[in-house]
């Protein structure tokens, strides 16, 4: 029997086996803490976009069967920026895609995971834990203390010892309702970090090379480490257990002995996360991939080699051919192709016609190829950039913010996160919330500005913004033929805000009213005026 193969067995041998599977709620602020403790609070998703884009929903999609650490994992690469290790990660993705024995074979070995009810990322990439008090050595003293005392006490009859033994099992009773509380919280931390190491172990052991050759450099450290920090369990007499943490002090005098232990072994520790985590989230990811029906690799299309990008956004392009959003029942494909003429687009379409959920489309595709390598289309062409979007202002009734200004407090936080480096724009509907007048006027300047920065997508109603932006934004007009999305160069000529009043007009006489102002208001150029883009510069 080899090494591996011997570290393998006393792990299954040594610390229990997991109970059957149950998956343990986590709620979304648990789920990013190990992003944050990495990385920062920031990521490159901000809040808005990641609700904007249906993040949240989308990773629920992603990981059902999956532990806190997996989804930890998940959460980092949805958040990271694109790095060197993504082609690697693509070509654990095929191989696991591709091999239903592989992908059980590491469902088996991960399934113990899932039992941790405790998320660690905190204690092994947060703030040092703090060190124990002067006084922990003397823990083992006073249970000692106490049992001589006591059989002084039988032995002498002296009331002064047995007010020595009061006092002692006084002071054992304040040590353990002190610490019995974060002994409890630190007992389901080491379970946590037990099943981790567990699964490096198990996972070592593997014959796939691919994700077992990371992990067994450091299994038999990994294997000795689970068995330093695991409390053998008193259970063969009845309240043995109670005697020994409350008389013994047993879990307290433990509690502090792991604490140390963990803050010696920390660069294994976070290297046994950082790599379990990295398995299961591949795990998670090919299985979602498995049960796709549509998907392919995204082909990289990478910014200007100095990393500049000109005043039209030339170096922010991409393609895709029948894309679908993965939380639809029912996708319609839609086939769009942005950036190679240097501008962004601006859509226009009917009510109702698909324009938020092409966004969306455009959006969570270019989130998924930068952080997994794949799209949900036939053939995808995408950029190494950040995706921005507003598409959900609402005014806030709490805050008193209307729903121009919180359209005006988004648009700045678009500004700022511009200022920082090219990256893609997803807005709908922009500045709904003032007047005509002075909605295209703001939106006319927001828009250019950004466009300057990187490429920008806007959808609107607002089809007077067409001609003033075509320097920038190329016109696309949005349409559903047999059933898919067609997206062709122009602007909607043939609008449909009116004819929907019909479900509400019985005898005719809104479309009328509303037919007559619309053809005051059209012969004032509000709808399709004379082109002068230099209003801009």
């Amino acid at each position: 029997m080899s090494v591996l193969a011997r570290l393998v067995s006393v792990c299954r041998s040594a610390v229990p086996a997991p109970a059957p599977v149950v998956d343990y709620p986590f709620v979304a602020s648990d789920v990013a803490l190990y992003q944050r403790m990495v990385h920062g609070a920031a990521g490159v998703v901000d809040d808005q976009t990641w609700n904007d884009l249906m993040l949240a929903q989308y990773s629920e999609r992603l990981a059902p069967g999956t532990s806190i650490f997996g989804r930890q994992e998940l959460y980092r690469r949805l958040q990271a920026r694109a790095d060197s290790g993504l082609a690697a990660c693509t070509e654990r993705l095929r191989m696991l895609v591709a091999d239903d024995a592989a992908r059980a074979c590491l469902q088996a070995a991960c399934a113990g995971l899932r039992q941790a009810d405790s998320e660690v990322s905190v204690t092994l990439f947060g703030p040092a834990l703090a060190a124990a008090p002067r006084w922990v050595p003397l823990l083992g003293a006073l249970p000692l203390s106490f049992m001589a005392a006591i059989v002084l006490a039988l032995l002498t009859g002296s009331m002064l010892l047995w007010g020595v033994v009061l006092g002692l099992w006084l002071a054992l009773m304040a040590v353990q309702m002190r610490f019995h509380q974060a002994v409890a919280d630190w007992q389901r931390q080491l379970g946590a970090i037990a099943l981790m190491l567990r699964a490096h172990v198990l996972l070592a052991g593997l014959e796939q090379d691919t994700v077992a050759a990371p992990l067994r450099a450091d299994a038999a450290a990994a294997s000795k480490l689970n068995r330093r920090l695991w409390l053998m369990p008193l259970t063969a007499i009845p309240g043995l257990s109670e005697y020994g943490d409350w008389v013994l002090l047993r879990n307290v005098r433990h509690y502090f002995a792991t604490r140390a232990v963990v803050a010696a072994r920390l660069p294994l520790l976070r290297t046994s996360f950082t790599r379990v985590a990295a398995v299961e989230a591949d795990l998670a990811l090919a299985r979602h991939l498995a049960a796709t029906p549509r998907y392919c690799w995204s082909t990289r299309h990478a910014a200007p080699a100095d990393g500049a990008v000109d005043c039209t956004g030339a170096g922010v392009r991409f393609a895709f051919e029948h894309a679908v959003h993965p939380l639809l029942d029912a996708p319609t494909p839609l086939s769009l192709r942005v950036g190679d003429d240097g501008r962004g687009a601006f859509l226009s379409g009917q009510n109702g016609i698909g324009k938020s959920t092409l966004l969306r489309t455009v959006g969570l595709n270019l989130v998924t190829a930068r952080a997994f390598g794949f799209c949900y289309a036939s053939a995808a062409v995408t950029p190494d950039v950040p995706v921005h979007a507003s598409m959900q202002n609402e005014d806030a009734l709490e805050g008193g913010e209307s729903l121009y200004l919180a359209e005006v407090r988004r648009a700045g936080e678009l500004l700022a996160l511009a200022r920082r480096g090219p990256a893609v724009f997803l807005i709908d509907e922009i500045f709904r919330g003032t007047n005509h007048l002075e909605s295209v006027s703001a939106s006319a300047a927001v828009l250019d500005t950004l466009a300057r920065a990187g490429c920008v997508l806007v959808s609107s109603h607002n089809l007077i913004l067409a001609p003033l932006l075509a320097q920038r934004l190329a016109p696309l007009c949005v349409a559903r033929v047999a059933g898919m999305l067609q997206v062709a160069p122009g602007v909607l000529r043939h609008t449909n805000g009116l004819a929907l009043l019909a479900a509400i007009d019985a005898d005719g006489m809104l479309a009328a009213k509303a037919g007559r102002v619309y053809d005051m208001l059209a012969d004032y150029y509000l709808t399709t005026p004379p082109a002068d883009a230099a209003v801009l510069d």
